[in-house]
């Protein structure tokens, strides 16, 4: 069997990578850049089509992604969420209807009002990005009713691991905290770190993945622990893993507002499919910290 996997260089393509390999599926990887990988660029039809045709995968995953929310990537947004959905689908019609397609979805797309989010909470386009994910489901609904396609979507809430960019807050703490450790003169310089949020591990995430994508029941689900912790306890996990008070460090922006100040998942659907998460926050630290 074989799984064609675009996005594949991010996190998330690393750790499903691994585990489609232990499951003895071939894994193709689709990058614009890598030169690992099979060159092609998801907002391309006739490229995603080419690759569709010739692989005649079993498996077909969208990953491919800028995971920011701020309006200017709106059109970056669009053409790897928005129209890079409907280029997979399209060519998983013509050529191989009998593939499975994930497409990742967030948990920034839907109505927060700080309550548990679950699969039947109403969507919200708070952001060109959200808008981009919503259209994103939408055509994969779309194709799964019209045409018979097995689409499934995976509505991820924050994961991290060591492959993590500094462009996200988590992994920026863990860099200047590491620095700090080995003796730079620096100050961590945050925002509202009240906030709270999920602090997941992107290999149990990718785990929660392969379980949906062999349902053929449910097609859409919550991907989350359901255990939201503030900013300050992983600041604090951070700067207890090398002894040291994380308050000498930590500048707070006192103009800074945050896109919401809690983020959590309803995840009993998936969990009613046999997944939990493996790594807990502590777990999560230790790992970034070491790694």
């Amino acid at each position: 069997m074989k799984a064609l996997v675009f996005g594949i260089t991010g996190q998330d393509g690393y750790y499903l990578k691994n585990i489609l390999l232990n499951n003895s599926i071939d894994v193709i990887g689709i990058s614009r850049s890598d030169n690992r990988y099979i060159q092609g660029d998801i907002s391309d039809f006739e490229s995603v089509q080419a690759l569709v045709k010739k692989f005649q995968p079993d498996f077909i995953f969208h990953l491919a992604a800028n995971s920011t929310t701020r309006h200017s990537a709106l059109f970056d947004n669009h053409l790897a969420i928005s129209t890079g959905t409907f280029n997979i689908l399209e060519s998983a019609k013509l050529h191989a209807p009998h593939s499975r397609v994930f497409l990742s979805g967030s948990a920034m797309q839907f109505e927060n009002r700080g309550i548990p989010i679950d699969e039947q909470t109403p969507f919200h386009a708070g952001s060109p990005y959200s808008v981009s994910r919503i259209h994103s489901v939408y055509a994969g609904r779309y194709y799964r009713e019209k045409f018979g396609l097995k689409v499934f979507v995976g509505y991820f809430f924050n994961h991290d691991s060591p492959l993590r960019t500094e462009s996200h807050i988590n992994q920026k703490i863990v860099n200047v905290v590491k620095r700090i450790s080995q003796g730079r003169n620096e100050k961590l310089e945050l925002g509202d770190i009240d906030v709270e949020k999920e602090f997941n591990f992107a290999g149990d995430v990718m785990d929660a993945v392969w379980i949906l994508m062999n349902q053929d029941t449910f097609f859409e689900a919550v991907i989350g622990s359901g255990k939201a912790y503030k900013i300050k306890d992983w600041i604090q996990l951070c700067f207890d893993f090398i002894g040291k008070n994380w308050e000498d460090y930590v500048i707070k922006k006192s103009e800074f507002i945050p896109e919401y100040s809690r983020l959590v998942s309803n995840p009993k659907l998936m969990m009613n499919m046999g997944w939990q998460p493996q790594k807990n926050i502590i777990q999560l630290v230790n790992l970034m910290m070491e790694g």
